[in-house]
């Protein structure tokens, strides 16, 4: 098959550097940063295309061209630094065919697509993709080319070790095995036809076979098959000119092909912007509707957004939070818009009366100095078991209530809350049981009402729905003026000798 529609060619340069890979990776940064935006382009890019295949049958041209392009830099730079080690010519700054650089890739446009195919083209590459991931090394290529991140071709695995190999043989003898050049472009070729069958740029699936080569003679066989018959021009009296005239072009009327749809500077960053801003946009709208669903259904009867209670304990006579646990700094009207009122919720577990108090950090630890009590991290444990820390010492010298150093407490028996609006400073939580008895068991829970929750969420939808539209709207204009742009089809060439016979 080897005129498949993903065709590539790399031609290795006798003359490639013994140290400078050693640096490339360094040289190539410039081109890595680039490809990142371009592959998020090419993301959102290739949902569009999967709707417009789904529902019209056809690959957008302008798009066509944008991911073919970002294909072909992707390789490009793939053979100059880590994927093949194969030329020193920098690559060069262009979505377009270079014909002069010894990479090149090459995708033939599809007239027509499947619409049913398309929906399920992830699930038939699943063996290529197994394959892929026998012979490239596993999750980090497949990650890396699947997320259509800049490393697809750069992935490590076979083609790593291959080129490690081939990078070491250069440094000490200067040359590199032709043989082993070879087996690494095929094993590029094979991810780039399962690359651009996974992204819907074919239906022909992607034969099980390792084309090894440069692929040059690919190329030209292809050109070749496609060529219309040389035609022979035929002189007055019937005979046949001696010197046939060669057509440059078919006879027949050629559709524009996708090179056709130029992809300026302007329109690739009008398009990358627009990725972007789509991109922010669909996290900010799930954002902005998760905490929307946080205000209006994640309240309780109260009004606050609150954990689930968990079951906290002490041996000891009392149960407290670590020094610094609570700490707030800033303007009152800071912590008010912010946490705005904190409750916590508890109850005890035994059938002692239960405390909850919250005091400034200092007059805690003084209070308990000489009581043996346990000192916990954090009340809310996201379902993680709490960690405990545990001081020897005796029973308090009194009964909790009757301190007064409480900035907000409550005490009883069944469940008792505790509501305390935020001020500036180090607070800690203490629970005991209100009677001074040992061994402290109690399921808390801790709740603020977030006045904030509501602004967010819409500021959220509405900032998500704003990058959306600017989104579609920098790409719509960034297409519409790559399809402006086609060079209209191609006119039949006139025969030299038509005129002179008539």
């Amino acid at each position: 098959m080897r005129n498949y529609p993903i065709r590539i060619e790399g031609n290795l340069d006798p003359s490639v550097s013994r140290g400078l890979w050693l640096v490339k990776w360094l040289l190539a940064i410039p081109h890595y940063v680039v490809l990142a935006f371009l592959w998020l382009a090419f993301g959102v890019l290739s949902i569009v295309a999967f709707f417009a295949i789904l529902f019209t049958g056809r690959y957008p041209r302008p798009i066509f061209t944008f991911t073919t392009g970002v294909l072909r830099w992707s390789w490009r730079v793939a053979f100059y630094a880590y994927g093949v080690l194969g030329t020193d010519r920098y690559p060069p700054f262009t979505l377009d065919d270079v014909p002069d650089y010894p990479a090149r890739l090459h995708v033939d446009y599809p007239p027509q697509l499947s619409r049913g195919l398309v929906l399920v083209k992830w699930l038939l590459a699943v063996p290529h993709l197994l394959v892929a991931t026998i012979l490239l090394g596993g999750g980090t290529y497949l990650s890396y080319h699947i997320g259509d991140s800049a490393w697809s071709f750069e992935g490590g695995g076979l083609i790593g070790l291959l080129v490690l190999i081939a990078g070491f043989t250069l440094l000490f003898t200067g040359r590199y095995p032709r043989d082993l050049f070879d087996l690494v472009v095929g094993l590029n070729r094979w991810v780039c036809r399962v690359a651009g069958y996974f992204l819907l740029m074919t239906d022909e699936y992607p034969p099980f076979r390792l084309d090894t080569g440069s692929g040059r003679g690919e190329d030209e066989r292809q050109i070749d098959s496609t060529d219309s018959p040389r035609p022979t021009a035929t002189l007055e009296h019937g005979q046949p000119d001696p010197a046939p005239v060669v057509l440059a072009r078919p006879l027949a009327p050629s559709p524009a092909t996708p090179t056709a749809h130029r992809w300026t500077a302007g329109r690739v960053i009008s398009v990358v912007a627009g990725a972007v801003l789509v991109l922010a946009g669909m996290v900010a709208l799930p954002a902005g509707g998760t905490a929307l669903w946080f205000d209006q259904a994640g309240r309780d009867s109260g009004g606050y957004v609150s954990t689930d209670l968990q079951q906290f304990s002490s041996p000891g006579y009392a149960l407290t939070t670590e020094a610094g646990a609570l700490r707030f700094d800033g303007p009152g009207w800071v912590m008010n818009r912010v946490l705005g009122e904190v409750r916590l919720t508890g109850t005890s577990a035994t059938d002692a009366p239960l405390f909850i108090g919250i005091a400034a950090d200092r007059d805690v630890s003084a209070y308990l100095s000489t009581v043996e009590h346990s000192v916990v991290s954090r009340l809310a444990g996201r379902r993680v078991e709490p960690v405990y820390r545990q001081y020897a010492g005796q029973a308090p010298a009194q009964l909790p209530s009757d301190e007064q150093f409480w900035v907000a407490s409550t005490a009883g028996t069944g469940t008792q809350t505790l509501d305390w609006r935020p001020r500036a400073g180090d607070w800690s939580v203490v629970v005991l049981n209100a009677d001074g008895s040992r061994a402290v068991q109690a399921d808390l829970a801790v709740g603020a009402t977030l006045p904030w929750l509501d602004d967010l969420a819409y500021s959220l939808i509405g900032l998500g729905l704003i990058f959306l539209l600017a989104g579609a709207l920098l790409i719509s204009l960034a297409l519409r003026t790559s399809h402006r742009g086609t060079v209209p089809p191609s006119a039949p060439l006139p025969d030299a000798h038509a005129g002179a016979a008539r």
